[in-house]
């Protein structure tokens, strides 16, 4: 996040100064990390001077997955929460890229077995973008697995199971990588700490499968989609070893938060000859086009900010 926090966020039915967006050290969101989350990207398209949310609707209906896994007491209105994505985009008058958290969190003062009452939240802030999308960055196998699904359902966005990422961040860190690779407890390849992995091998991207203890990406989905159809690459959900990471020519994180972005070495191996790879290049310049706009491929993914206030103006 920014130094600087913007004006207003979304909070339990309206938006508020930032400051009032508060919830009580006993709730069980503090307590035990009861909560569900969406991360989403706007996409500031200078030339049209609009801004889009990209693949809203998916996240809505993840955030609604992720609800009834959590066994909440609440139908999310996913119309309503549409409304308060884009409400709070607009009150804070972003004219550049933001990152977008919709919550729903368990509010009130129940202990572990609460399911209610659920209260949503909405916050944006401006994100540049970092160094490592055109430089790359090193990464780095970490000791901590990712739990299997019988054990905390990874595929759930819920708040708690990020503290498994914590602490691959912070031993990835103390170890000198700017990001970190989780195995799963077959020992398999997972994906980073809030990030989806690839690799590309002779010409084919590989990623670890659905069933491999990740999260179902809604970028690795889009990834997925790019590649196949506007590259025409080969792509393989299945298992990764460890030890292709090594054999890869390219490898690159893909994320909400990542976006696209280049690793040029794993466990100090260099990846491939140690440079961005001529594809991850490719892919990041198509799924940044597309994501801003600035592409005609798929209009579905794509939610604009201003246009729809102007459009409901004139209703």
């Amino acid at each position: 996040m920014a130094d600087t926090h913007p004006r207003f966020a979304w909070f339990d039915g309206r938006l508020v100064p930032w400051e009032e967006a508060r919830i009580h050290v006993y709730s069980p969101a503090v307590k035990y990390g009861t909560g569900v989350f969406e991360g989403l990207r706007g996409y500031w398209n200078e030339a049209e001077r609009e801004m889009y949310v990209f693949r809203l609707r998916e996240h809505l209906e993840r955030l609604a997955f992720g609800i009834k896994v959590m066994r909440f007491d609440v139908t999310p209105d996913l119309a309503a929460l549409e409304r308060a994505v884009l409400e709070v985009v607009r009150a804070n008058g972003f004219r550049e890229g933001v990152h977008i958290r919709l919550s729903a969190l368990l509010d009130g003062t129940g202990e572990m077995h609460a399911v209610g009452p659920v209260l949503f939240a909405c916050t944006a802030n401006t994100r540049p973008p970092t160094r490592a999308l055109t430089e790359g960055l090193a990464a780095g196998v970490v000791s901590w697995r990712r739990p299997e699904d019988a054990a905390m359902p990874m595929r759930v966005k819920a708040n708690a199971n990020y503290q498994n990422g914590r602490l691959a961040v912070h031993e990835a860190k103390a170890n000198g990588y700017g990001a970190g690779i989780l195995l799963n407890s077959a020992g398999k390849v997972a994906e980073g700490p809030g990030m989806c992995l690839f690799m590309v091998r002779g010409g084919v991207a590989v990623t670890p499968s659905i069933t491999s203890g990740i999260l179902e990406s809604i970028t690795r989905d889009a990834v997925i989609r790019l590649l196949r159809e506007e590259l025409g690459v080969t792509v393989q959900e299945r298992e990764v070893d460890r030890s292709e990471l090594y054999a890869a020519d390219e490898v690159f994180f893909c994320g909400t938060a990542w976006e696209v972005t280049p690793v040029t070495s794993v466990d100090r191996l260099p990846v491939g000859d140690g440079a961005v790879g001529a594809l991850t290049r490719r892919l990041q310049s198509l799924y940044f086009a597309v994501a801003k706009g600035e592409s005609a491929l798929h209009p579905e993914w794509r939610t604009p900010v201003y246009a729809t206030a102007s459009a409901r103006a004139a209703e």
